[in-house]
């Protein structure tokens, strides 16, 4: 800490006052005790802080106003200013009105020859804000960074056990970026790597002719229909396939090479592993089941809601196993999926194997072909979701929409009386607008005293007291 060299001289003229201003704008709280630590006055600089924890702390001890955990340290400042004249900086943790703690560091130095101490605090509480986004946001980065290690590692493994020739080439260059093995076994030369080198390489003159006019036409168009060149050899004829890809701001040609006796079958091969990885890693549980309800298959999303560690553990068993209530909501979205043939945004519940229970909301889909039909089922958690459902609590629907809609959710017995009240509701409406909002007609026009009927007004919330009272 750096003091005045001339207080003095320099501030010697500010009284009291002045002085008080100055210390509550450059505090949160600031705190005049006696030398035994009884608070004689108190000021706030911070409005959000004073919300928190102001009191009528005048005439308590300064530690009684703190958290039990926090009097040593008090009790430890108070010293320090009996000794030296001053304190180091501490931080006291104080109880707010909700129950929760709040922190502020205090530096405490005796004025008036020793008698009093004045007690000066900054609130911790942005700091403390800044350092808990610090800290998600840190984590949020680790758990993308291993998450893209996790993506990469199973490219890479792809790539490499890929029984085709698969390559990645820079689109300005035409260098080879990437080969997997059995494309640098097809296209090197005595042990020669073919990264690095200028695509293509290992045709004839002929089919080196045809795969420069795929790249242009991929380059020109983003797409190309794939065509058949013959390596050096002669012997072998291949189907070549390439496609547009975009890495940081630079332009990749993705070539695939496929002996031209099962280059037909290639491509349809090829969208249904597009279509297995893009079901193994969406955010979504999708699940396949059986016409009966049992599992095929089930991605990642899924037996993480279920809490599972492999589809082995799902495979062949009831999906009602872990879904909304045994026996009622997998009737019914098989029920409607029978007839139907889709179901959207079904809501109920996911159990998991630990007893956790998610909400989810369920579309399904039947696939009927002419050996037998399956059930595709796409299970997204909203248990995070924003509602407004929450917000509105126990109001009752507004339509009859509304109360169908919870057919399957709630009991019977709660269903009839929500039914009852609707019912009840939309008559009162119905009679006010007959009788153009007049009460007394309305209770008449409904076989209803007029306090009966603002009895029920107040129940539906339909208009405040004053208007009914004025009716």
């Amino acid at each position: 800490m750096k003091h005045f060299k001339a207080p003095k001289e320099t501030l010697g003229g500010i009284d009291a006052i002045t002085t008080g201003r100055l210390v509550a704008a450059a505090s949160d709280v600031a705190l005049v005790t006696d030398r035994e630590g009884v608070v004689q006055d108190v000021a706030f600089g911070s409005d959000e802080l004073a919300k928190e924890v102001d009191g009528d702390w005048v005439g308590q001890a300064w530690a009684d106003t703190v958290i039990p955990a926090s009097r040593p340290v008090v009790a430890e400042m108070l010293e320090e200013v009996g000794a030296r004249g001053g304190s180091r900086w501490r931080q006291v943790y104080y109880s707010t009105r909700h129950g929760e703690a709040v922190s502020v560091r205090y530096c405490a130095v005796a004025v008036a020859d020793r008698k009093r101490v004045l007690v000066v605090g900054r609130d911790l509480q942005p700091v403390e804000a800044l350092q808990q986004q610090l800290v998600e946001a840190q984590q949020a980065l680790e758990r993308d960074y291993w998450r893209l290690r996790q993506l990469e590692t199973r490219y890479r493994l792809l790539f490499q056990t890929a029984s085709e020739a698969v390559l990645v080439i820079e689109a300005g260059t035409q260098k080879i970026v990437e080969a997997n093995p059995v494309a640098v076994q097809l296209l090197g030369e005595r042990g020669r790597g073919v990264l690095g080198r200028i695509f293509p390489i290992g045709f004839d003159p002929r089919g080196t002719q045809t795969v420069q006019g795929l790249l242009a036409a991929v380059r020109s168009a983003g797409r190309a229909e794939e065509v058949r060149a013959h390596l050096v050899d002669g012997a072998t004829e291949y189907t070549v396939s390439a496609a547009l890809l975009r890495q940081e701001n630079v332009t990749l040609y993705l070539v695939r090479l496929v002996p031209a006796g099962v280059g037909a079958a290639a491509p349809v091969s090829d969208a249904a592993s597009k279509a297995l990885k893009v079901m193994e890693l969406a955010p979504d549980g999708l699940v396949v089941t059986s016409a009966d309800g049992r599992i095929l298959t089930a991605n990642a999303a899924f037996l993480d809601l279920a809490q599972l560690a492999s589809e082995e553990q799902v495979r062949g068993q009831p999906l009602d196993n872990w879904l909304g209530r045994p026996g009622v909501d997998m009737n019914v979205l098989l029920a409607n999926l029978r007839q139907h043939g889709t179901v959207r945004l079904f809501a109920t519940l996911l159990r998991g194997e630990y007893g956790s229970t998610t909400e989810v909301e369920i579309s399904a889909v039947a696939v009927r072909n002419t050996e037998r039909t399956v059930f595709g089922f796409i299970i997204r958690n909203v248990g995070r979701r924003v509602s407004t459902e929450a917000a509105q609590g126990r109001e009752l629907p507004r339509s009859v929409e509304q109360l169908t809609e919870l057919v399957g959710r709630v009991p019977l017995k709660e269903l009839v009386r929500e039914s009852t009240d609707l019912i009840e509701r939309l008559c009162i409406e119905a009679a006010l607008d007959l009788t153009g909002d007049n009460r007394a007609s309305a209770a008449e026009l409904l076989g209803l005293s007029r306090q009966s009927l603002y009895v029920k007004l107040r129940r539906y919330g339909i208009s405040d007291v004053a208007a009914e009272e004025g009716g």
